[in-house]
């Protein structure tokens, strides 16, 4: 399925470029998003959401496969599984920028194939959840991103070998994957960002596994009842 949305912020298209790029950085400003550990240009971590009960975790990768400066184009593939083995998850991700007087304009196209219990949704009510993620994601990027202080340089911020030398290709790679100590997201509540629409379709489910779970409880109380008696 494919999902258009775009989202306003309010700083100069050249630091926007800049910052959209630091995957690291912006991460965290993903509601339901954890980056774990990144790898030469593979950044891999877990996305979580919930549909009320039911909780369902994707464990995965992206990258960046298209920087395009001159165009301001970014095209960003991730996919991802189902820690529970129930569905999976990939996406090609492409983000234009465009200067909007003193701010910038982001558009974000995604080309989203999900299968499991998450896709009985339907593009419908996967593209307002994605609406108000990305809403959510630009409060966040300005508050704790964009408002704050400049990150450090690249040269500055490069670790060094021992000889004083940036590391070279061999001993980035030698080192393995980096891991990232990042808190543990909250779930994305799809019933909180999508409303009605999803209410009405999980509510079935909902009820089935509350039913499910009271004749689990009431069998186990007459096995239990049995042997007491026994």
């Amino acid at each position: 399925m494919k999902i258009e949305d775009q989202f306003r912020v309010d700083v100069p298209i050249e630091e926007a470029w800049r910052v959209l790029l630091d995957v690291e950085r912006i991460a965290p400003c993903m509601p339901g998003a954890q980056l774990q550990e990144i790898e030469g240009d593979e950044y891999r971590g877990v996305v979580k959401v919930k549909v009320g009960p039911i909780t369902a975790q994707y464990k995965g990768a992206a990258r960046i496969i298209e920087a395009d400066e001159a165009a301001r184009r970014i095209v960003l593939k991730g996919e991802g599984r189902d820690t529970r083995g129930q569905g999976n998850a990939s996406a090609t991700v492409t983000v234009l920028l465009a200067a909007d007087g003193s701010g910038t304009q982001v558009s974000v196209d995604t080309d989203l194939n999900v299968t499991g219990k998450v896709a009985q949704f339907g593009r419908g009510v996967m593209a307002d959840v994605s609406s108000k993620l990305l809403g959510q994601f630009a409060q966040n990027l300005e508050r704790d991103v964009l408002s704050g202080d400049p990150p450090a340089t690249e040269a500055a911020a490069a670790p060094e070998t021992a000889g004083g030398a940036p590391p070279t290709a061999e001993s980035a790679e030698s080192t393995g994957p980096r891991r990232i100590d990042s808190p543990e997201p909250e779930p994305v509540d799809l019933i909180d960002n999508a409303g009605a629409a999803v209410a009405k379709r999980v509510a079935p489910i909902v009820i089935a596994i509350a039913a499910l779970l009271t004749l689990r409880a009431l069998r186990r109380r007459r096995k239990r009842r049995k042997a007491a008696n026994a």
